[in-house]
């Protein structure tokens, strides 16, 4: 690969594409701080199940704090973090440019789809959720360099452009980017990082609408048999899949619909806390993960039955019993 990164840019294997990039922003930075602190600090794990009208039915492990978890994992180090977004795809050229101009990677919202490096086997998936960090560019070559979880790959600014000005549903990325300002950067305090456990054990225990946290869980086990009347055979097939994808770690998510990542996180908080209860319930979210992951695996198989309908009652128990899981160790954690 001819197409180098900016000088002091370091190009990590990650496990989730937000977290991931904004590791490769603190890190450049010279403030290299983990990713499961990133998620932990910004308050980003949860539960939501969510069926738009028209959309596949859709189950993920990340919570949707206000601010977002980009900018209130910034406020617990003492970075300014803020999200941009336009509809002027000859806006977010130039801005990028710019900021590429000044010797500085750019975290950029991205639809997959659109993206050469993917491989779906001939289909023709979009998901405009994930994020990637621009980190060095040739004009003369109209190329650009995406660090991605995987590594560096040299892409098109045509590409690129048409992976941040997607319109595809239900996350279309809006030419969206994210600034850093680490004027002000200071290592997270206890109280901090005890207050964002707390609003995560809050946000699974009493969320505001049913289809978060425990009660979102619970309301999957009661819909998932169901999708045969909504959707076609077809559709709960993709709907299936999309269930494996985003709880194993192919998706992006660490494993175990991030329960696994947010383990690593509690282990990190009880050395950086001196709370060494929280290394307990580390052990707790690992088991949860294990379970999540037979859920990955018996959604993958089912998905690749001629009429997966036949087996869906299946998953009612096995998240019943995550649910009950889930609500000991939440319980457990806040306490």
């Amino acid at each position: 690969m001819s197409l180098k990164p900016f000088a002091g840019f370091v190009s990590f294997q990650t496990h989730h594409c937000v977290t991931g990039s904004m590791r490769h922003i603190y890190a450049f930075n010279r403030h290299d701080l983990s990713e499961e602190l990133l998620l932990g600090l910004g308050e980003g794990v949860g539960f939501i199940y969510w069926q738009a009208r028209g959309q596949a039915p859709f189950l993920g492990g990340r919570a949707t704090p206000k601010p977002g978890m980009e900018e209130l994992a910034g406020q617990r180090t003492g970075v300014h973090i803020a999200p941009h977004t336009t509809l002027s795809l000859r806006k977010a050229r130039r801005d990028l440019l710019e900021l590429l101009g000044r010797g500085q990677p750019v975290m950029l919202q991205v639809d997959m789809g659109f993206l050469p490096y993917f491989d779906f086997h001939g289909q023709d998936y979009h998901f405009g959720g994930h994020v990637v960090t621009a980190c060095g560019y040739d004009l003369d070559k109209d190329e650009i360099l995406l660090a991605d979880r995987d590594g560096l790959h040299p892409v098109s600014f045509a590409d690129l452009d048409e992976a941040r000005n997607s319109t595809f549903k239900p996350f279309p990325p809006r030419n969206a980017w994210w600034s850093f300002d680490f004027s002000d950067y200071h290592s997270p305090h206890p109280t901090e990082i005890h207050r964002s456990i707390a609003a995560q054990a809050a946000g699974m225990l009493a969320p505001p609408i049913h289809n978060f946290g425990i009660q979102g869980i619970r309301l999957a086990a009661k819909r998932i048999p169901e999708w045969p009347r909504l959707m076609s055979t077809e559709e709960v097939r993709q709907a299936l899949f999309n269930a494996y994808i985003f709880i194993n770690p192919v998706g992006g998510s660490g494993g175990g619909l991030f329960r696994y990542m947010f383990s690593r996180f509690l282990k990190q908080a009880a050395i950086l806390t001196g709370n060494e209860r929280l290394d307990c319930c580390a052990g707790t979210f690992q088991q949860v993960g294990a379970a999540w992951e037979s859920v990955s695996a018996w959604a993958r198989e089912v998905s690749a039955l001629s009429d997966p309908a036949l087996r869906l009652a299946e998953c009612t128990p096995m998240l019943l019993a995550i649910a009950d899981q889930e609500q000991s160790a939440w319980e457990a954690l806040g306490k």
